[in-house]
């Protein structure tokens, strides 16, 4: 049995400027962090006594007699460049749920290339990783996806990352004190709007607009270096992140239509009304979870103002994906 165990992210700064379209013209930057919750995946040899040679258990279960049959998009991929031909099962967990724009599908992807190699008995490397993940899910897959959310799973970390015009890209961690990090995390509010959206359809339309939205990529990804600049300057408070996330997400919002809607437009305008400095709907847009940023002595206020809706506690996770249980089964043949 091998159980992986890889982190969500929460991307600040850039979102949009890591599709791969955009990035091999102009390159590309993010700032965010991974965090403490985490998807797990558990991978076991399937033992060959049913009709069956594949077993993958997530939202529902599919049985499945080659990789071919397998219907979940990742999974069958996965399998296929992996060549997963002996019998496996699949059974995966998640600390929050999907489609809820913090990453969690390039964190099941990468998990899973983690459990494979693991079981066959290699450490994939960190950018190994990465970078598998990203061409399966946007060459292997077709999914209207960039390149960030993969990099933090594989990673970890509170980063910078910088994407190069020729696929390249470097991971910069971002080095604060144990002070300065409180001070970040408590001037951070992470609440569920209850919506789920497929990030791949919101981000299609985005990559249609590229070109005519060159001026708000830009200005988005100026916002990176000002971000970091800003976290790296003690003596300036961590909630001004807010005023600064909420010019990126006026700018976000011009990226396509259904990056908001009005129940995140209503939910935006009652946290800034309760005292939050600025905010973002994470990942493509349409749903799942918004980040605010608010001083922390007003943070109580802004919980009650939206007690109808669930927070999310968090701490940064700087491990990356692991493999937390390694037992692998051996076959031994009768003589």
């Amino acid at each position: 049995m091998i159980i992986s165990r890889t982190p969500f992210r929460i991307s600040l700064f850039g979102g949009g400027t890591d599709y791969p379209t955009w990035v091999r013209r102009h390159g590309g930057a993010v700032f965010g962090l991974a965090i403490d919750k985490y998807c797990y995946l558990n991978v076991r040899s399937l033992p060959p006594f049913f009709e069956h040679k594949y077993r993958i258990a997530y939202s529902r279960i599919e049985l499945a007699k080659s990789i071919g049959e397998i219907e979940h998009p990742a999974v069958r991929a996965v399998f296929s460049e992996m060549k997963a031909h002996s019998g496996l099962e699949v059974h995966h967990d998640a600390d929050l749920p999907a489609r809820s724009g913090l990453g969690s599908s390039s964190s099941f992807t990468v998990g899973l290339l983690n459990a494979l190699y693991a079981q066959r008995g290699e450490m994939a490397s960190k950018r190994q990783l990465a970078s598998e993940a990203i061409r399966i899910e946007q060459t292997v897959i077709g999914e209207n996806v960039g390149c960030q959310d993969q990099i933090w799973a594989a990673y970890g970390g509170l980063n910078r990352i910088d994407f190069h015009t020729d696929g390249g890209f470097a991971v910069t961690p971002l080095i604060i004190n144990p002070e300065r990090r409180e001070e970040l995390l408590s001037s951070m509010l992470l609440v569920f709007t209850g919506l789920s959206r497929i990030a791949s359809e919101v981000a299609g339309e985005k990559i249609e607009n590229l070109d005519r939205r060159e001026r708000q990529l830009q200005g988005i990804r100026a916002m990176v270096d000002e971000g970091v600049s800003l976290l790296s300057n003690e003596r300036e408070p961590t909630f001004r992140l807010g005023e600064l996330m909420h010019e990126a997400w006026q700018l976000k919002r011009q990226l396509a239509n259904g990056v908001s809607n009005p129940t995140v437009d209503e939910i935006y305008a009652e946290a800034r009304a309760a005292g939050a400095t600025g905010g973002k709907l994470l990942g493509a847009g349409g749903g799942g979870f918004m980040l605010f940023f608010v001083k922390p002595e007003l943070r109580r206020r802004l919980i009650e103002r939206l007690n109808r809706l669930i927070t999310v506690k968090f701490g940064i996770d700087y491990g990356g994906s692991k493999i937390i249980v390694y037992e692998p089964m051996f076959e031994v043949g009768a003589d």
